[in-house]
């Protein structure tokens, strides 16, 4: 399966699907115009990869904001991975001081059966 990589842009994360290491990584904003748009390929990919991962699969989410929309489109992609039983864990990316990002990640670990972890990190990184 081939990898999926997009590169940040000023509304949309970066984006690094890599099949061969089993690892999702999304990073940066995303308030993408059309968050439905943006995310329709990231969904197909992660539905046709999960069945066929072969392994422990690392979900990286490292998004410093992201609006509603993006929200669901997250969800979705997660749910996506619980429903394929997929053995991934995900890894939930946070500043230090950033109660918001801190606690969407606590509210999406509560939602997902997953292991989630939440890594705080600094401000500085």
């Amino acid at each position: 399966m081939q990898d999926l990589i997009l590169e940040r842009t000023a509304k949309t994360p970066q984006v690094e699907f890599m099949a061969l290491e089993r690892k999702l990584t999304l990073a940066g904003r995303s308030i993408p115009e059309n968050s439905i748009q943006f995310y329709g390929p990231l969904l197909e990919w992660v539905q046709a990869f999960c069945p066929e991962a072969g392994g422990r699969v690392e979900i990286h989410v490292k998004l410093e904001y992201f609006n509603t929309s993006s929200s669901k489109c997250l969800m979705d992609m997660l749910k996506r991975v619980e429903a394929s039983k997929c053995d991934a864990e995900v890894y939930w990316y946070y500043e230090e001081e950033d109660e918001d990002m801190e606690e969407a990640g606590e509210d999406y670990a509560a939602i997902i059966q997953l292991p989630f972890k939440l890594v705080e990190t600094s401000a500085d990184h």
